[in-house]
């Protein structure tokens, strides 16, 4: 019995060697094992696949906190009611150098020793895509009026620069070379006659380009109540009209009140009047809170009534396209809510919001007007105390984040 045990356990022993002896060579000298699988790429976003206009997704921005660089000598700015590009993606910014308080602003207090802040820059400033100065001039000098009360700055496809003016004497718009050469001046100041005169004008918000008609739209303004289209070569006036494309009428319609009756007339200010490509005229009609939409004849379209609760100095201040082909949303500045609009301009509805009232980057104190670069970003004014431009950097299509963004920070 117990001899066979002893076999059985030898055979077990014998076995074991055996399989021992004809086993895999250690990991160590296995062949290199085939490399991995890349990961798959993810799946593409509804904003990285998005059209312009498409649905579900609005241009988003950022605003950049160091556009632009100090100013030279000690300068500082006053109201800044206007803003524009050109064609090489210089921002041009128009202010009001009276709007400085000459006690706390400038060295030239009556009350105070000079010392070395601050002075005061020229009305018209000129800055490069990095936001260095890259010209200034402006103001009274041979041969043409400058403004009492300078408003609103256009560069035109010729980059030659308009200049309007809303003080009650001022009946005449401005067309200088961008060095600051008189190139034409249309009407004179004082000599208004109402919203028929075809002559002058009276306190002109803004002067917009028809680039492919050379046409000029002259957002006139705050003192008369419509929209004017000249030659922007010769000045030659070839058409107006008031609110519905209504002959103008300048009874005064009182203040705006919410719920009554849209009004048939423009209250003033007439404050823009923005062409785009596929032949519509988008106008500001700030106190009514409304966008009014009409062929470049004048023919009435459509309109968009925005924050109709908005009293005072209404909410439709400026407007600027965005610079997709289609020019597919318009960017709308609200100065008394403190932010810009984003809108679906084939739908008129409104997508989304940013800015903040306040005086941080991406807070807004007055924002006035507003203009978009070759590249899609914005760029505006305030006016009031605000005292400044703001760069907002376009950061591409994505899903529209709700119906107020707030501040706009960097990520």
């Amino acid at each position: 019995m117990l001899r066979r045990i002893g076999i059985a356990v030898l055979a077990a022993l014998s076995t074991l060697l055996a399989a021992c002896n004809t086993a895999a060579p250690p990991a160590a000298s296995k062949a290199p094992a085939a490399a991995a699988a890349p990961p798959a790429a993810p799946a593409p976003t509804a904003a990285s696949t998005a059209k312009p206009g498409d649905a579900g997704v609005a241009p988003r921005f950022e605003v950049d906190p160091l556009w632009p660089k100090p100013l030279p000598n000690h300068w500082l700015i006053g109201s800044a009611i206007g803003v524009s590009v050109d064609s090489r993606d210089h921002v041009w910014i128009i202010h009001r150098r009276q709007a400085l308080n000459a006690e706390t602003e400038a060295s030239a207090g009556r009350n105070a020793p000079k010392g070395e802040c601050c002075g005061v820059a020229p009305p018209v400033l000129e800055f490069d895509a990095a936001g260095n100065l890259a010209g200034s001039w402006g103001g009274p000098g041979q041969g043409y009026d400058w403004p009492k009360s300078n408003h609103g700055i256009t560069v035109d496809h010729m980059d030659n620069v308009w200049i309007g003016g809303n003080d009650p004497g001022d009946a005449h718009l401005l067309k200088f070379t961008r060095t600051g050469q008189l190139l034409l001046q249309l009407g004179k100041p004082g000599q208004n006659k109402g919203s028929n005169d075809p002559v002058n004008f009276w306190r002109v918000a803004k002067i917009s380009i028809d680039a492919s008609v050379n046409e000029a739209y002259i957002s006139d303004g705050y003192g008369n109540k419509r929209v004017v289209v000249i030659d922007m070569n010769t000045g030659e006036r070839k058409r107006y009209w008031g609110a519905y494309g209504n002959k103008p009428d300048d009874t005064d319609l009182g203040p705006y009140e919410p719920g009554a009756p849209p009004a048939k007339q423009f209250r003033n200010p007439v404050h823009c009047a923005e062409p785009t490509n596929d032949g519509l005229l988008y106008v500001c009609d700030r106190v009514n809170d409304r966008i009014q939409v009409f062929k470049k004849d004048g023919t009435f379209v459509s309109e968009l009534i925005v924050a109709p609760e908005t009293r005072g100095a209404g909410s439709v201040w400026d407007i600027a396209l965005s610079k997709d082909p289609g020019q597919s949303y318009i960017y709308l500045a609200d100065g008394l809510n403190e932010r810009v609009y984003v809108i679906h301009r084939q739908s008129m509805k409104i997508l989304t919001s940013f800015g903040d009232g306040g005086r941080q980057p991406g807070q807004f104190f007055g924002v006035h007007s507003i203009a978009t670069d070759s590249q899609g970003n914005i760029y505006t004014t305030e006016t009031y105390e605000g005292k400044r431009v703001q760069k907002f950097v376009y950061r591409g299509l994505a899903p529209i984040p709700g119906d107020s963004q707030g501040v706009v920070w960097p990520k």
